[in-house]
């Protein structure tokens, strides 16, 4: 029933039952290492993440990424004979996602205790927002919630003013727990024949990224200061603009380091032992005063000109770059990270190659993104049914 794939997981076959981002992300990554993937949709929609926006032809950006090289199959669960062909394809398969609502898995049969009772070889991951316990249990939860309830809203802003992260971090965070975790499995169940029985929540995933500025909190008695783009305990940190007004990222670590910006970068070497500004703690409690000094000395100098002396001075910086301009870094360009890959409705677009090189396996080419129930006819087909079966089942009859 696999399609022809190619990878250390080719011949390994997930079911999903996913939506949004997180388990969907996971997926994704099993796909990119050669799973078929198949991913089951509810008719009329599929996906709500499908339509978030309206930035890659018929799908959104979110559903654009998180989803190539899958196939797409819908199947109405609410439907006994929909059901019934989800759990045919479920006996065939050698991982089961899902993260569907509160109750959603145990209602249909296809929780991890039901699947495994009748499959003990089968490895199952159900991600829910708070677990099957605890006071917040058969909560819904989504991303921005959990980073305001785990803490991380309290750490990002400017001053007073808080914001979520750019991105979607906690099903970000689950997303590649879940991946690491399937994989453990996969290994566990190669050395003993068993399968395995996985669950995590959104919560605990987010908490587990959080215990640098959790500690830092208990053991200062304050949180991390939210400072913008600058980092919140150690200095100079931070994107400062030019005299061009490009903006530049630096990153000083350690005193030597300091030392070097001073000389080299400031030509102002004695402010390297200004007592303001001597070590990493006096430069954190005197960053007004700080910043205050290199932006004298930027403004007299372009971009160009400051990375110059950053380089000369052996000191880490970056520019301020355009989410836009990312598919023209010349240096991911140079190293041929991008590939163009079709989405419903639209023109390809770009996305990088999964970001680890490895020696025994090629990143996937060829990975596209499904349009709504793409390859439900040829899933069934390998389950066995018959066209008037299908016909049936999916309406088209």
């Amino acid at each position: 029933m696999s399609a022809s794939l190619t990878g250390p997981l080719a011949g390994v076959t997930v079911v999903s039952l996913e939506h949004a981002v997180s388990v969907p992300y996971a997926s994704r990554l099993l796909a990119d290492l050669g799973a078929d993937v198949v991913k089951i949709e509810r008719p009329g929609g599929g996906d709500f993440a499908r339509n978030y926006d309206s930035a890659c032809g018929d799908v959104s950006s979110y559903f654009a990424w998180i989803n190539r090289g899958k196939r797409s199959v819908v199947l109405d669960l609410k439907d006994p004979d929909g059901l019934g062909a989800a759990h045919r394809l479920v006996n065939r398969v050698d991982v089961v996602l899902a993260n569907l609502g509160p109750g959603a898995t145990a209602r249909l049969g296809m929780d991890g205790d039901t699947l495994r009772a009748r499959r003990p070889e089968l490895i199952t991951c159900e991600l829910t927002g708070y677990g099957d316990d605890g006071p917040s249990a058969g909560r819904k939860a989504y991303d921005a919630l959990i980073q305001s309830e785990a803490g991380l809203l309290e750490l990002t802003g400017d001053g007073p003013v808080t914001a979520r992260t750019g991105i979607s971090v906690a099903d970000i965070a689950a997303g590649v727990q879940i991946h690491a975790a399937v994989l453990a499995a996969l290994l566990h169940r190669t050395r003993t024949g068993e399968g395995a029985t996985l669950r995590i929540t959104l919560l605990e995933a987010l908490a587990e990224w959080m215990h640098q500025p959790m500690l830092y909190a208990l053991g200062t008695g304050a949180p991390p200061p939210r400072t913008g783009g600058h980092h919140a305990s150690i200095a100079p940190y931070g994107p400062f603009s030019c005299g061009d007004g490009v903006s530049v990222h630096l990153a000083v670590q350690n005193e030597r380091e300091w030392g070097r910006l001073c000389t080299v970068v400031l030509a102002r070497p004695e402010l390297a032992s200004d007592p303001r500004f001597a070590t990493v703690r006096e430069r954190v409690r005197h960053r007004e005063a700080l910043h205050t000094e290199l932006q004298q000395r930027f403004d007299q100098l372009t971009a160009d000109e400051l990375g110059a002396l950053l380089d000369a001075a052996d000191v880490a910086w970056s520019r301020v770059g355009l989410v836009a301009d990312l598919p023209a870094h010349p240096h991911l360009v140079a190293r041929d990270r991008w590939r163009r890959v079709p989405v419903p409705g639209g023109a390809d677009v770009p996305m990088m190659a999964p970001p680890v090189d490895s020696s025994a396996w090629a990143a996937p080419h060829g990975h596209t993104v499904p349009a709504l129930g793409a390859d439900t006819r040829d899933v069934l087909t390998g389950l066995g049914y018959t066209d008037v079966e299908i016909d049936k089942l999916t309406g088209t009859g």
